[in-house]
Protein backbone atom coordinates (compact mmCIF):
# COMPACT_ATOMS: atom_id res chain seq x y z
CA UNK A 1 0.00 0.00 0.00
CA UNK A 2 0.91 3.26 -1.20
CA UNK A 3 1.69 6.24 1.28
CA UNK A 4 -1.24 8.86 1.28
CA UNK A 5 -1.37 12.38 2.74
CA UNK A 6 -4.49 14.42 3.44
CA UNK A 7 -3.34 17.72 2.77
CA UNK A 8 -5.27 20.62 4.52
CA UNK A 9 -7.45 22.85 2.40
CA UNK A 10 -5.15 26.19 3.71
CA UNK A 11 -1.76 26.82 5.09
CA UNK A 12 -0.66 29.70 7.19
CA UNK A 13 3.01 30.31 5.55
CA UNK A 14 4.67 30.04 2.08
CA UNK A 15 8.32 30.84 0.77
CA UNK A 16 9.94 30.59 -2.31
CA UNK A 17 12.93 28.41 -2.55
CA UNK A 18 14.94 28.08 -6.28
CA UNK A 19 16.35 24.69 -7.12
CA UNK A 20 20.25 24.20 -7.28
CA UNK A 21 22.49 22.85 -9.20
CA UNK A 22 23.23 20.97 -6.46
CA UNK A 23 19.68 19.77 -6.19
CA UNK A 24 19.76 18.03 -9.47
CA UNK A 25 20.78 14.30 -9.69
CA UNK A 26 21.75 11.77 -12.29
CA UNK A 27 18.18 11.21 -13.41
CA UNK A 28 18.33 15.23 -14.34
CA UNK A 29 15.80 16.49 -12.21
CA UNK A 30 15.32 17.30 -8.23
CA UNK A 31 16.83 14.43 -6.17
CA UNK A 32 14.25 13.09 -3.54
CA UNK A 33 17.36 14.26 -0.75
CA UNK A 34 16.75 18.02 -2.15
CA UNK A 35 13.40 17.61 -1.09
CA UNK A 36 13.88 16.91 2.42
CA UNK A 37 16.75 19.57 2.91
CA UNK A 38 13.92 22.24 1.15
CA UNK A 39 11.26 20.64 3.62
CA UNK A 40 14.25 21.44 7.03
CA UNK A 41 14.70 25.05 4.91
CA UNK A 42 11.11 25.68 4.96
CA UNK A 43 10.26 24.98 8.29
CA UNK A 44 13.02 27.28 9.50
CA UNK A 45 11.29 30.06 7.61
CA UNK A 46 7.86 28.87 9.66
CA UNK A 47 9.26 28.86 12.74
CA UNK A 48 11.15 32.02 12.16
CA UNK A 49 8.19 33.63 11.15
CA UNK A 50 6.70 32.49 14.90
CA UNK A 51 9.23 33.76 16.48
CA UNK A 52 10.66 30.25 17.26
CA UNK A 53 13.82 28.20 16.19
CA UNK A 54 13.87 24.48 16.34
CA UNK A 55 16.19 24.83 19.48
CA UNK A 56 14.06 27.31 21.47
CA UNK A 57 9.76 27.29 21.16
CA UNK A 58 8.37 28.57 24.53
CA UNK A 59 11.33 26.44 26.42
CA UNK A 60 11.17 23.60 24.36
CA UNK A 61 13.27 22.37 21.33
CA UNK A 62 12.05 20.12 18.89
CA UNK A 63 13.04 17.29 17.44
CA UNK A 64 11.33 15.33 13.91
CA UNK A 65 10.04 11.90 14.49
CA UNK A 66 9.07 11.21 10.93
CA UNK A 67 8.38 11.77 7.50
CA UNK A 68 6.73 11.17 4.41
CA UNK A 69 6.93 12.30 1.14
CA UNK A 70 4.61 12.08 -1.86
CA UNK A 71 6.54 12.64 -5.30
CA UNK A 72 3.85 14.50 -7.58
CA UNK A 73 5.79 15.59 -10.56
CA UNK A 74 9.62 16.31 -11.09
CA UNK A 75 11.63 19.53 -10.56
CA UNK A 76 14.68 21.14 -13.02
CA UNK A 77 17.18 23.44 -12.20
CA UNK A 78 16.40 27.07 -12.35
CA UNK A 79 12.70 26.42 -11.00
CA UNK A 80 11.44 28.35 -8.34
CA UNK A 81 9.37 25.80 -5.80
CA UNK A 82 6.94 27.94 -3.57
CA UNK A 83 6.60 25.50 -0.35
CA UNK A 84 3.40 25.92 1.65
CA UNK A 85 3.59 24.97 5.25
CA UNK A 86 1.37 24.92 8.15
CA UNK A 87 1.09 23.05 11.33
CA UNK A 88 -1.78 20.29 12.16
CA UNK A 89 -2.77 17.64 14.85
CA UNK A 90 -1.19 18.94 17.79
CA UNK A 91 -0.79 16.64 20.50
CA UNK A 92 0.16 16.75 24.13
CA UNK A 93 3.98 16.40 22.84
CA UNK A 94 3.98 17.66 19.26
CA UNK A 95 2.53 18.07 16.02
CA UNK A 96 2.47 17.49 12.51
CA UNK A 97 3.68 20.23 10.00
CA UNK A 98 2.12 19.67 6.21
CA UNK A 99 3.98 21.00 3.02
CA UNK A 100 2.72 22.00 -0.21
CA UNK A 101 5.52 21.73 -3.03
CA UNK A 102 4.56 23.95 -6.21
CA UNK A 103 6.88 25.06 -9.14
CA UNK A 104 6.44 28.32 -10.98
CA UNK A 105 3.87 26.88 -13.33
CA UNK A 106 1.47 25.85 -10.86
CA UNK A 107 2.50 22.45 -11.03
CA UNK A 108 2.28 20.24 -7.85
CA UNK A 109 6.08 18.58 -7.62
CA UNK A 110 5.62 17.08 -3.76
CA UNK A 111 3.26 16.56 -0.81
CA UNK A 112 5.30 16.18 2.19
CA UNK A 113 4.63 16.00 6.16
CA UNK A 114 6.89 16.10 9.47
CA UNK A 115 6.18 14.79 13.14
CA UNK A 116 7.44 16.84 14.83
CA UNK A 117 7.89 16.11 18.76
CA UNK A 118 9.10 18.75 21.79
CA UNK A 119 12.30 17.34 22.91
CA UNK A 120 14.28 19.09 25.85
CA UNK A 121 17.81 18.65 24.91
CA UNK A 122 19.18 19.12 27.91
CA UNK A 123 17.38 16.28 29.35
CA UNK A 124 17.05 14.24 26.41
CA UNK A 125 13.64 13.68 26.94
CA UNK A 126 10.00 14.27 25.59
CA UNK A 127 8.57 17.44 26.76
CA UNK A 128 4.50 18.61 26.85
CA UNK A 129 3.90 21.41 23.26
CA UNK A 130 4.10 24.50 25.52
CA UNK A 131 0.05 25.74 25.12
CA UNK A 132 1.71 29.42 23.93
CA UNK A 133 3.13 27.22 21.01
CA UNK A 134 0.35 25.69 20.36
CA UNK A 135 -1.28 29.04 20.15
CA UNK A 136 0.88 30.38 17.76
CA UNK A 137 1.15 26.86 15.57
CA UNK A 138 -2.88 26.65 15.22
CA UNK A 139 -2.77 30.35 14.09
CA UNK A 140 0.09 30.29 12.19
CA UNK A 141 1.29 33.53 13.06
CA UNK A 142 3.88 35.57 15.72
CA UNK A 143 1.10 37.87 17.58
CA UNK A 144 -1.22 35.28 18.74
Amino acid sequence: MRIQLQLPDTFSFQTDIPVRITDINYGNHLGNDAILSMMHEARVQFLQNLGYTELEMEGAGLIMSDTAIIYKGEGFYGDILTVKVTAVDLTKYGFDLMYLFINQHGKEIAHAKTGMLCFNYATRKLMALPEKAAEKLKNGRENS
